[in-house]
């Protein structure tokens, strides 16, 4: 009998080694690589091949994606579930990935059938989960670890949908290796990837994340799959974020925003009421009308401008880009006249959502100056605007959605780049070209004060 192979696989990033390294040579990080046993398996007998296609005679539609029941995860996911699809699903634990593909496997079970496969509990514990959080529905359960298990119920049953909690749980006999070691993680991944486009099942695939907030297991995890969506938030918070990083079949700059209740996750249609709510005449707080894909999103812009006691002052940013942060401080301390070289500047997003556009450049300068200044902006107004190098703004993308989203949402004023946006009846539009012009004109003036912005 041929002795089995030994090789040594990087946990971050799937690298392979005939030896054992300190170091990832792919990677670059240190105390990843650890062994495991391939096992030679026989080559099987070549299959016959099939006829081949042009693209124009391949059928695709739309209605063929398949509703979750859950509208923010459809919007995400691009309107619905594509059939023969794999979607994983990653957050930390505690995040409510669990509950969320509950309760869309139990909507989609009403019309159609739908199995749920459990590495984690056992069939009596999501039970009672499903009963707390409304019910079991129809869902049928498989509580299995071993590949090989999982994969004939799945040939034999077929079900249009199915959920995997979670694919680290998975393993393979034919490996040698642990459960959740990177042999078992692809191997599960490719063995469920073949699966589902041979047998159009749209399967789930539920994944830990590390301590970085990465998809645990090898990078070719994510580049299997159709579809990679991200769970963020506190699980000490009420209010969740999903996002999608990859998506085949439609946009990744969607956004979904749930409430987690005592009767689960709960979608939030109208982030903006929630999320975009400032109280008027608060110093350091400004309202900035962001686009996440389709959807204008109203969000509430907190700073802190506090003189520094270090040799070099601290600019801190939650749900900001740090770069760009640092940027806007430098553009307002040359270019509007805002002294911040000797201050730590926080900025935070209420609501633990992350900004990624530079459309919300303008608000934080405003709540940045408005901290500084010890002013508060005008009340009843949102802001939209990119800043540049030289201090002038530059048109935020789909000007005219996100007006239309500041006068839904009942605002006075939008503070917006000269000429991007039209003249609305219902919005009383503010244009500078400056950045000290918008700031003059977005602060409130103090009684007897001249305007120094100008």
């Amino acid at each position: 009998m041929a002795k089995a192979a030994t090789q040594f696989s990087c946990t971050e990033c799937g690298y392979s080694t005939g030896r054992w390294l300190g170091r990832c040579p792919s990677c670059e990080s240190f105390g990843t690589l650890t062994e495991e046993v391939v096992e030679r398996l026989p080559v099987n007998a070549p299959r016959v091949g099939r006829p081949l296609l042009r693209l124009v005679e391949v059928e695709a539609s739309e209605s063929d994606r398949i509703p979750t029941g859950v509208p923010e995860l459809d919007r995400v996911l691009g309107g619905g579930l594509v059939p023969s699809s794999l979607v994983l699903v990653g957050g930390e634990p505690g995040i409510g990935k669990s509950t969320l593909l509950l309760a869309a496997l139990r909507a989609i079970t009403e019309q159609r059938r739908g199995l749920l496969v459990s590495g984690e509990e056992s069939a009596a514990q999501v039970r009672l989960r499903a009963e707390r959080l409304g019910g079991a529905g129809k869902i049928e359960i498989l509580a299995e670890t071993e590949l090989e298990v999982v994969c004939e119920v799945l040939e034999r049953e077929r079900p249009e949908v199915c959920v995997i909690d979670s694919v680290q749980t998975l393993y393979s006999s034919a490996l040698g290796s642990t459960p959740g070691s990177v042999a078992q993680v692809r191997e599960a991944a490719s063995r469920l990837m073949r699966l589902a486009k041979e047998n159009g099942i749209a399967i789930f695939l539920v994944g830990h994340v590390t301590k970085d907030g990465a998809v645990a297991g090898p990078r070719v995890l994510e580049h299997l799959v159709d579809c990679v969506l991200q769970f963020e938030g506190d699980r000490f918070h009420e209010h969740r974020i999903l996002r999608a990083t990859k998506n085949r079949f439609g946009s990744t700059n969607e956004l979904g925003v749930f409430e987690m209740t005592s009767a689960g996750l709960v979608g939030i249609p109208d982030a903006s009421a929630l999320f975009g709510h400032s109280e008027p005449g608060e110093v350091g707080a400004a309202v900035a009308c962001v686009l996440e894909g389709s959807r204008p999103i109203l969000l509430e812009i907190q700073a802190l401008v506090a003189r520094s006691e270090l040799a070099m002052p601290r600019r801190v940013g939650t749900g900001v880009d740090p770069k760009r942060l640092a940027m806007i401080v430098a553009v307002l301390s040359r270019h509007a006249r805002v002294p911040l070289g000797q201050a730590d500047v926080f900025v935070n997003v209420a609501g633990g959502v992350r900004i990624e556009e530079p459309g919300a450049d303008l608000a934080i300068a405003l709540a940045i100056a408005s901290a500084a200044r010890g002013v508060p902006v005008r009340a009843g107004l949102a802001a939209f605007a990119e800043i540049g190098l030289t201090g002038r703004l530059r048109a935020a993308t789909q000007a005219e959605r996100r007006a239309g989203e500041c006068a839904k949402l009942g605002l006075e004023r939008a503070l917006v780049c000269q000429g991007s946006v039209k003249a609305k009846r219902e919005l009383e539009l503010i244009e500078a070209a400056k950045l000290a012009k918008a700031l003059a004109s977005g602060l409130e003036q103090r009684r007897g004060e001249p305007d120094e912005l100008l």
